[in-house]
């Protein structure tokens, strides 16, 4: 406990500034130096607050928040909150995402420090033109302390639904509260915007990686994807490394204040462009609901069109332009890691089932992304769980792409048909599910530690190619084992920071054009895919 500082009214509490050993461990001076930053300044803006409120910090509910707030499962059900002005409370972390509908609607959440008063956006047609004021919800997330590990904390995530919104349009948004009005002069750094998806299907581009957490890396990473303009991004589990075991079990070592650092350092991107999540292995928080998904659902609101939207938020669909996407977790039928595997009874599956041949007959293209590999020879290598459940489905329904991250490298495969080569796709090849079979990429390049390939296995990328006629590496199978495999789809590997750029070109002859970009922004592979071409 940090002593308090000259001036801390009598009985203040005062949040200790320093780093837990089990997180200090994992984190480079980087990150340690903005990890003690923003709790440093959180301690001095609680003292500021303090002295504002005379002394008295905390109060009930009752004098908390004006707008509706939702309790997730694991929150506290009667939230503490502070009487601090909301003058001296500013909003962070704004994340964007879509709803159902792109054309017509988009989702915006944001956290604050403290509980404050009435939260709302505005938006308009113009940065000073943001007339419409929408009331936000709260949704206060409780994290229990744990003794010798982490104290309790308290989270506050705001969400805000916008519908009826006009396709191909740009709009502004301000976020705010009482005694925080975005719209005034001083406030214009909460100012953001977005775009919905058009009325008719064109030319745009989207990103993906999974596996990022808080790293410079991890930023530098942002920095690059951002200026590939993407219309929305796909980010395939495990975010933010808050839970640094993965194991999915209360056990697990948790930091919650991970968080706060993440939103903070994903809003360079994420303000902008809507920010599709979905659920790894380190994203089953086990303080939160059943299956631990409470904290997830706190801090992202996204399209509730999957089987399960209260208990499985990582799990839906949404179409843009001429692609339909697909958003599963894999977490159900991990062979690797087990703690939820079933937890759905087979309901996301068949939801799966029905949901991809609806949009066969809607789109051109279907991506599917998900978190464990169903096709990949790095670290945690592939999981049977995945390839038994999902990959007849996939074949059947003649999926385009489907993108993986759990394994911290750049790899690709060839087209796979029946579990095996149905065509070489070497780098800048075209390949046509339809014929060939599936292309699987996984990209847990985003920005935490790498990985490495298989003992002698070279990466193999454009510019480097290295072509070999087989790895030797494994699968996971129903009892947990790893049982071993000789195989000949892997052809590109690059281990570096990077992720996934696909443009979408609809017209008479439709086409996906899949680029890696390493976190130089270097191209290291590319190849399209073509519906019978």
């Amino acid at each position: 406990m940090t002593a308090p500082s000259r001036g801390t009214p009598p009985g203040l509490p005062v949040p200790d500034v320093g780093i837990p050993h089990e997180l200090a461990r994992d984190m480079s001076m980087a990150e340690q130096y903005e990890y003690l930053r923003t709790k440093l300044t959180r301690r001095r803006a609680l003292v500021a607050a303090s002295a504002f409120a005379g002394g008295g910090l905390l109060a009930g509910c009752a004098s908390g928040t004006g707008a509706p707030s939702r309790t997730t499962a694991g929150s506290s059900p009667h939230p503490v909150s502070s009487r601090v002005p909301g003058s001296v409370v500013t909003p962070f972390g704004r994340h964007l995402a879509f709803g159902a509908d792109p054309k017509t609607q988009m989702r915006i959440s944001w956290q604050v420090p403290f509980a404050v008063r009435k939260p709302y956006i505005r938006v308009g047609p113009t940065p000073w033109a943001l007339s419409r004021r929408i009331e936000a919800e709260v949704r206060h997330l409780h994290t229990p302390g744990i003794t010798g590990q982490r104290m309790a904390m308290d989270q506050y995530y705001l969400h805000a639904a916008l519908d009826g919104l006009r396709p191909g349009t740009t709009y502004y948004y301000g976020v705010g509260h009482e005694g925080f009005d975005p719209a005034g002069k001083a406030r214009h750094s909460t100012i953001g915007h977005f775009r919905t998806a058009p009325a008719h299907p064109g030319k745009f581009v989207f990103t993906a990686f999974g596996d990022q957490g808080v790293t410079p890396d991890a930023l530098a990473n942002d920095k690059v994807l951002l200026g590939r303009g993407p219309a929305f991004h796909l980010h395939a589990g495990d975010i933010c490394y808050a839970d640094g075991i993965g194991h999915g079990l209360d056990s697990d070592t948790y930091d919650p204040g991970a968080w706060d650092l993440f939103l903070k350092q994903t809003e360079t991107v994420a303000k902008s462009v809507p920010w599709m999540v979905t659920t790894g292995n380190h994203d089953m928080e086990a303080w939160y609901s059943p299956n631990g998904y409470g904290g997830q659902s706190a801090r992202w609101t996204l399209p509730d069109n999957g089987f399960d939207a209260q208990n499985a938020p990582g799990v839906y669909s949404f179409v843009y332009g001429n692609v339909g996407i697909v958003a599963l977790d894999a977490n159900d039928v991990s062979y690797e890691i087990p703690a939820n595997k079933g937890y759905s009874g087979g309901r996301q599956t068949a939801w799966l089932d029905k949901r991809l041949g609806e949009l066969r007959k809607q789109v051109d293209f279907v991506v599917v992304f998900f978190h464990h590999c169903a096709y990949s020879t790095s670290t945690h290598a592939s999981d049977g769980g995945v390839r038994d459940a999902w990959g007849p489905l996939f074949a059947q329904h003649q999926v385009d792409l489907v993108i993986n991250g759990h394994n911290h490298v750049y790899e690709r495969t060839d087209a796979i048909k029946g579990g095996k080569v149905g065509k070489q796709v070497p780098v800048g090849a075209s390949t046509d599910p339809t014929r060939d079979g599936i292309v699987y990429v996984t990209a847990g390049g985003a920005g935490k530690s790498l990985y490495r390939f298989p003992m002698g296995v070279k990466d193999s990328y454009e510019g480097k190619v290295r072509d070999r006629e087989s790895v030797e590496t494994f699968h996971w199978t129903k009892s947990q084992h790893q049982k071993a495999d000789t195989v000949d789809w892997s052809r590109v590997r690059y281990t570096g920071f990077s992720f996934l750029s696909v443009e979408a070109e609809a017209g008479p002859s439709p086409r996906l054009k899949v680029s890696a970009l390493a976190q130089s922004g270097k191209r290291i592979d590319h190849f399209e895919v073509r519906r019978g071409a």
